[in-house]
């Protein structure tokens, strides 16, 4: 079979406790699509039968696969054919992404499993930051940690960046190159991302998912002193120190809830921790932003993704109001009709807004179909 002319990609989005298959046809149209809770709660026999119906239903084969996989590491920086050492590398990855790797492979090998005829390419939420220059990569710490170890800067979805910069840019009827492109991926995690000429330059996220905006359960950035003085004065373990930043702390722990939608509501209402929660968010929101448009040295685009980002006008709203100082200006009615991509900014900002709808399976079947036609080209 040539797979230069590999047309029907199933991809595979694996979460700590789902994971969705969708399977698109050569126009990125949607086939079929399936949530099914993670592989490890429905079973191998549940997931052929589910891939078997997918493809009767669509009346096509599945031609390759994409996975998201979380953590490339230092070694794969973009998509990769999964082969035996491919796969044994990515396990040894696992200690860096211990909560979402695992999950990962799980579904690389169940899938695999299924259609072991099928190439599988996998497809890293990290490799689009690793065009990051080494100024804004780089941690001032010891030098054994970051030869030894691999310390840096690694920055997380970066699927959902590619995408959101790459629609953004079709959006606004431009070329990549040339523009600066500020995307806002906001969801339960949270990033932004620094996009110029198409290429990441800053994000948020560092070595873990931990770090940058406050999310719906994590902190983002605290000071590291106050998780040292935790540890010694309070006695933590770190298992409770990483339980706590992990799933007690953000928006749940400021408002007692991770979802937005109830902070909003409450906060509309005059509830003093939802305000608070709210405010919380916002500056460390447009603070971040502001530090990528240093980045990247002036923003063009500003653009929201993700679960809050396409469906919190408030959040929009608020975070661009503070960018007034860029020339940043909001179509009030646009921006409280968004549905879909949408243009969202007024005539006279001096720069585009918009929102994007968050499509991590566009992205992985494009790099999925790029790499396999490189690898067997025509």
């Amino acid at each position: 079979m040539d797979l230069a002319l590999l047309m029907h990609v199933l991809v595979v989005n694996a979460g700590s406790s789902s994971m969705k298959l969708r399977l698109l046809d050569d126009q990125d149209g949607v086939l079929a699509t399936e949530n099914l809770p993670s592989i490890e709660s429905s079973g191998a026999a549940q997931l052929a039968s589910t891939i078997e119906a997918m493809t009767e239903t669509a009346g096509v084969r599945v031609d390759a696969v994409g996975h998201r996989v979380v953590h490339g590491g230092t070694i794969f920086s973009g998509p990769v054919v999964v082969d035996d050492g491919v796969r044994a590398a990515l396990d040894r990855l696992t200690d860096l992404a211990p909560l979402h790797q695992p999950k990962s492979l799980a579904a690389l090998d169940a899938v695999t499993a299924v259609l072991p005829e099928v190439p599988a390419v996998a497809c890293f939420d990290t490799a689009f930051h690793a065009t990051i220059p080494p100024a804004a990569s780089t941690y001032a710490v010891p030098r054994e940690w970051r030869e030894r170890y691999g310390v840096r800067r690694f920055g997380f979805h970066g699927l959902s960046h590619a995408y959101c910069a790459r629609r953004s840019a079709e959006l606004v009827g431009r070329p990549p190159e040339g523009l600066r492109i500020i995307t806002c991926h906001l969801g339960a995690g949270a990033s932004l991302t620094a996009v110029v000429d198409g290429r990441s330059v800053d994000t948020t996220m560092g070595f873990t998912p931990l770090d940058g905006l406050v999310m719906a359960t994590r902190s983002g950035s605290v000071d590291p002193g106050l998780v040292l003085w935790l540890e010694e004065h309070e006695h933590l373990r770190p298992t409770d120190l990483a339980t706590a930043l992990e799933y007690r702390s953000g928006l749940l722990a400021l408002a007692g809830t991770a979802d937005m939608r109830v902070v909003e509501a409450r906060a509309a209402q005059g509830d003093a921790d939802a305000e608070l929660a709210l405010d919380v968010f916002i500056h460390r929101l447009v603070t971040s932003v502001g530090a990528m448009v240093a980045a990247a040295g002036g923003c063009d685009v500003l653009a929201f993704t993700g679960g809050v980002g396409e469906r919190s006008p408030t959040v929009r709203a608020r975070t661009v109001d503070r960018l007034a100082y860029l020339g940043a200006r909001l179509d009030r009615a646009a921006n409280a009709a968004a549905d879909g991509d949408s243009d969202i900014g007024s005539a006279s900002s001096m720069l585009r807004t918009l929102v994007v709808t968050a499509r991590e399976d566009l992205q992985i079947a494009a790099d999925t179909r790029r790499l396999l036609e490189l690898v067997h080209p025509t």
